[in-house]
């Protein structure tokens, strides 16, 4: 029988805890936790006709909405792996993750955005001479998960609850794909009791109930909208609304329809809901609960969330798809304590800063790498030992990159960061897997991107470039090339062309001078 420290056990668990009551609404869907449970054993039945098996990776690539989340949950009922997939992604971005997590399924919305996903797999996939797994579309009718009809003869027969009972709290849940610092993405691997535990943890700390109903703007691919979007509702009772495409007008009225209690996001949600026209004209005051991070947060904001936005609750917190939930403020913590760190370790983690290369613990207040050990912590990447060892030291410590400082209380500042990476709209872009693409660009000799503040998305990217000489190139034909390439937040947002890159002795480029 499974456990309350699976998927599918937790499921289960919410089925008969909150029965009726609404786990999802979405447009007109309005789907209780008992129909939840039928959907994903329906669906699940669906994967096993088409041949997956225990272990097998599902892949989902798709935007906030009531059947992703039916899709996603069946993998684990089924007894397979999820593997989420990013909306902005270009074809070839999720070919390049199909192979290497050998998956055996790929769900897709396909016309989102306008785009033709399937089209894009298709000519991805014979543009790199791979095939394609089982590829299926998500229905658009009304009762419907799946458009191909996959609950065949043969997947009626097959027992699905058996393959639930037998999920086990160590089983690989999912893979996140997060960049790299050498230009590739990479994926970390999660068992069933870690991605629970950060539900849980981030569930309590927030005082979540099933008298909450949570707008979940962070996406579902993400570990903020899976994690502690779906996995949280299920642990507690909270009714999701999902938002498939962020808009400030759109999100005001949601809030207001459905008198919405929980918002958590990126700080940039959060300006742009304060800065908004019109919002006088909509009843924002069941706005309960907010927890925001992925970047530097003002005073200010925390204050004017509290005031203007009702917020009874704010808090700030730290993690990553390595460490989902690290650290995290606590009821009672003071605006500029909430604004200027990230909290302190939550339950079953540990916090260290220490000298960079090591994981000798510094005194309170001085910088040095931030390192966090504990339960929670990733098994490791896929099929990459060595950037594991890399990541996670022998004595369990994860090291972050990130350069900050605990204060006496143990509450966590960031500061810097060892790795290059910055963030857009709290998704972390990786500079090298942008300088890799344009390296394939005629006439591009050599390019550096960095962060540059932005009011908007905290940061955008900025890249320079060293032209080849008698090259033709502007900066429209850099931002057209990144364009079909990779994710849209990963494109910088300016191009500037130089003579040169600053260098040091040894010839690494000084990213700093160019920030400065």
């Amino acid at each position: 029988m499974t456990t309350a420290d699976t998927l599918p056990g937790v499921l289960r668990q919410a089925a008969e805890r909150y029965g009726d009551h609404l786990a999802v609404v979405d447009g007109d869907a309005r789907i209780s936790f008992a129909r939840l449970l039928e959907l994903v054993r329906d669906t699940a039945r669906g994967y096993a006709g088409m041949g997956l098996e225990a272990g097998g990776r599902v892949a989902v690539w798709a935007p906030n909405t009531w059947r992703w989340e039916v899709a996603a949950l069946a993998v684990s009922y089924a007894g397979g792996v999820l593997v989420p997939l990013n909306t902005r992604y270009t074809g070839h971005e999720v070919v390049d993750v199909l192979a290497r997590v050998d998956a055996r399924i790929v769900v897709v919305a396909d016309g989102f955005l306008d785009r033709s996903q399937v089209e894009e797999l298709a000519a991805a996939a014979a543009e790199a001479g791979v095939e394609l797994p089982t590829v299926v579309r998500l229905s658009e009718a009304s009762d419907a998960v799946l458009e191909a009809d996959v609950v065949s003869t043969a997947s009626i027969s097959v027992d699905v609850e058996a393959r639930a009972d037998v999920v086990s709290p160590d089983d690989v849940a999912d893979i996140l794909f997060t960049s790299g610092t050498t230009g590739r993405s990479k994926g970390a691997c999660s068992a069933h009791r870690q991605t629970v535990a950060v539900a849980r943890s981030w569930g309590e700390m927030g005082e979540v109930s099933d008298t909450d109903r949570y707008l979940v703007v962070n996406p579902f691919f993400h570990s903020f909208g899976y994690k502690a979007g779906i996995v949280v509702s299920l642990l507690t009772g909270a009714t999701v609304v999902p938002m498939a495409v962020f808009d400030t007008t759109r999100m005001m009225q949601l809030v207001e329809a459905h008198r919405i209690t929980v918002l958590p996001g990126a700080p940039a949600i959060y300006q742009a809901l304060l800065e908004a026209p019109d919002r006088a004209e909509h009843d924002l005051s069941s706005l309960r609960f907010a927890v925001t991070g992925a970047a530097v947060v003002p005073v200010a904001l925390v204050e004017r969330m509290q005031s203007e936005l009702s917020f009874e609750l704010v808090l700030t917190a730290f993690g990553m798809t390595e460490c989902v939930v690290a650290t995290m403020c606590r009821r009672g913590d003071p605006p500029e304590l909430v604004a200027d760190s990230c909290g302190r370790a939550v339950s079953g983690v540990e916090a260290r800063v220490a000298k960079p290369g090591s994981n000798d613990a510094l005194p309170p207040g001085e910088e040095g790498e931030v390192l966090f050990r504990g339960d929670v912590v990733m098994l490791g990447y896929l099929d990459d030992p060595d950037a594991t060892a890399e990541a996670i030291d022998a004595d369990g410590w994860l090291h972050t990159g990130d350069i900050g400082r605990l204060d006496d209380a143990g509450y966590l500042k960031i500061t810097d960061r060892l790795k290059d990476v910055f963030f857009v709209g709290g998704f972390n872009v990786y500079p090298a897997e942008v300088e890799q693409v344009l390296a394939r660009l005629d006439g591009v000799v050599e390019s550096a991107v960095i962060g540059v503040p932005d009011e908007r998305l905290g940061e955008v990217g900025k890249a320079y470039v060293v032209r080849r000489q008698g090259a033709a190139l502007e900066a429209d034909d850099v931002v057209a090339y990144l364009k079909e390439r990779v994710a849209n937040f990963k494109v910088p947002r300016e191009v500037e062309f130089v003579d040169a890159l600053p260098r040091n002795l040894a010839g690494k480029i000084l990213k700093r001078e160019l920030r400065a």
